[in-house]
């Protein structure tokens, strides 16, 4: 080798777009003693690069037990010398090998390698969620809870709106916050909204025995603080019930207490949709408006 070629680092960051069934998982975040998605993706890439140990895994963002995701993103630091022992980067190998050992638990949509300045989650300059709510008589059947939350209807979505377009911009969230461990009770927990809306979707699959009409929330942030889109959808659903008035929302912005809120909605209706990044990161991920 000539002393003038540079000496590359031994490993290589790569790039990996996910989604996954939040049901009978204990969230995305590592935890050794339960089955996340972390978890299992640790020990999958150690089994199919047969690595000596397990490589650390770092997301965009952390969900909560059986949230969903349909474009979750991680980045891993993989050997280099596995990847040029087999005449280089194989991203659709890699793919395949994954996704055969993770079977539908979590799928790999793709995999590619990325420069090393490339972070998940701090390069990350947007996420998006979305929650589905069924309007029909509570209890839902099984299958229902694990993608949607059924509450009793109609819902009034023209006040969930004027109430949601008060989230817009940066705000203390603290009344719609779990406060993270070791922070102190009076610290703002400020985070900054881009957009907020709910809508209204046909049930084409009649998906529901009664046909229930579904409403679906999607929120955009820069980044989220636990709980944050759990409690609003909660919040937002007793407005549109008449049992919260309109101004709950900017009243709780300005007092930042959450006595007598409802409690989170449930996970099963909540799935992240999209993560962004610049050019340099390979563009936005997820579905994009």
């Amino acid at each position: 080798m000539s002393s003038s070629e540079p000496i590359l680092p031994a490993t290589q960051r790569w790039r990996l777009d996910l989604a996954y069934d939040g049901q009978g998982l204990n969230g995305f975040a590592y935890q050794p003693e339960v089955t996340t998605v972390v978890g299992l993706l640790r020990s999958t890439l150690a089994s199919t690069l047969h690595l000596a140990d397990e490589p650390h895994v770092v997301g965009a963002g952390r969900t909560d037990a059986g949230v969903h995701a349909f474009a979750q993103v991680v980045h891993v630091d993989l050997p280099r010398d596995f990847f040029a022992s087999r005449g280089g980067p194989d991203a659709e190998r890699l793919v395949r090998g994954l996704n055969r050992q993770l079977r539908g638990r979590v799928r790999v949509l793709s995999a590619y390698p990325v420069d090393d300045d490339f972070h998940a989650r701090f390069s990350a300059t947007w996420r998006e969620y979305r929650y589905l709510v069924l309007e029909t008589t509570p209890p839902a059947l099984a299958l229902h809870e694990a993608f949607s939350w059924a509450v009793a209807g109609p819902l009034d979505l023209d006040a969930m709106n004027r109430a949601s377009a008060a989230l817009v911009g940066t705000h203390d969230f603290r009344a719609f916050c779990r406060r993270p461990e070791g922070t102190a009770p009076g610290e703002p927990l400020r985070r900054r909204v881009m957009g907020a809306t709910w809508e209204r979707l046909a049930d084409t699959w009649q998906m529901s025995p009664e046909r229930a009409p579904a409403v679906r929330f999607t929120i955009r942030a820069q980044s989220f603080c636990h709980n944050m889109v759990r409690s609003l959808t909660s919040t937002l659903v007793a407005i549109g019930q008449g049992r919260l008035p309109e101004s709950t929302v900017v009243e709780r912005l300005a007092s930042h207490q959450r006595e007598y809120l409802p409690a989170p909605a449930p996970a099963g209706g909540l799935s992240l949709v999209g993560v962004g990044y610049g050019q340099f990161a390979g563009g936005p991920s997820g579905f994009v408006r």
